[in-house]
């Protein structure tokens, strides 16, 4: 619902790529009102006289601002406005004019918020019937406030596929700020646990390291005090110790690494068996 009242209210600014300079496409869709336009006006009986030089040049103006009815739809619909009123004003035929406006009023609502697209609206309605109320044609008027509601219905089609692709465009960028957050998530844990991981082995390489210098100076001191009453047995039994302690730790560090490997989500293959011992290894040449 969050999502759907920020449609609605039209704050959600459009996609960059809709902000860009003007297409092929809209080019073409220009062009296309051009020619309904001009065919509109040689075509059109009993609805004001032919357009002279001037009456084409103001169709022309009203067909080309639509290049840029993406990039800039409010001033699109200005210019527009402002070469139709005087067109209807000097009574050329006057539906030759009504793809252009509908075309501006539709990306104006699209583009812009709802409230401008209405003033907007309201604002052409107004300037047409005072510019019918002084037309000769006594059936000009109504025509025109007929016509008005075709108007109407482009700009709240027009809101309504503005509000559609805000609240799409709310949802997705409310999952992927989700996946974010959960992305960052796992990647905090994955950093405590290796944290954790990492002040284990410290811990334990720390004390193994400890006890195996304590056993060497254990050894090295029976071996220095009394060299003509050599202990061997005590020697033996330091060296037994140390050799102990080593085999101890390494255990531990294997157990750990296999833990780590078998949390990596990888097939198993030789870089999950533990590490090989001493005999493993390959000899220097």
């Amino acid at each position: 619902m969050t999502e759907f009242t920020a449609a609605l209210r039209g704050n959600r600014r459009p996609p960059a790529k809709t902000r860009a300079r003007p297409s092929a496409w809209d080019v073409a869709l220009a062009l296309a009102v051009l020619v309904v336009q001009s065919l509109l006006a040689l075509s059109v009986r009993h609805d004001g006289s032919s357009p002279d030089a001037l009456g084409w040049a103001l169709l022309v103006v009203s067909a080309l601002a639509l290049v840029s009815r993406r990039t800039a739809p409010t001033a699109t619909t200005v210019v527009v406005v402002l070469a139709v009123g005087p067109y209807h004003s000097l009574d050329y035929a006057h539906f030759a004019t009504v793809p252009a406006g509908v075309v501006a009023l539709y990306a104006l609502a699209v583009g812009a918020a709802a409230c401008r697209s209405l003033v907007a609206l309201s604002a052409i309605v107004g300037v047409m019937a005072v510019l019918m109320s002084n037309s000769p044609d006594e059936q000009a008027l109504p025509e025109m406030m007929r016509s008005s509601g075709w108007l109407l219905a482009v700009v709240v089609i027009g809101i309504a596929v503005r509000t559609h692709r805000n609240y799409v465009a709310a949802i997705v960028e409310r999952a992927e700020r989700t996946e974010r957050t959960r992305e960052e998530e796992a990647a905090r844990r994955v950093a405590e646990e290796r944290l954790r991981i990492a002040r284990d082995l410290h811990d334990l390489l720390a004390h193994s390291i400890m006890l195996i210098g304590v056993q060497t100076s254990v050894a090295a001191h029976v071996l220095v005090a009394d060299p003509d009453r050599l202990d061997r047995d005590a020697v033996a039994k330091a060296l037994d110790s140390i050799a102990d302690t080593c085999r101890d730790a390494r255990a531990e560090l294997r157990t750990t690494l296999g833990v780590l490997r078998a949390g990596e989500a990888k097939p198993a293959t030789d870089a999950t068996r533990p590490p090989p011992g001493l005999a493993g290894l390959a000899r220097p040449g």
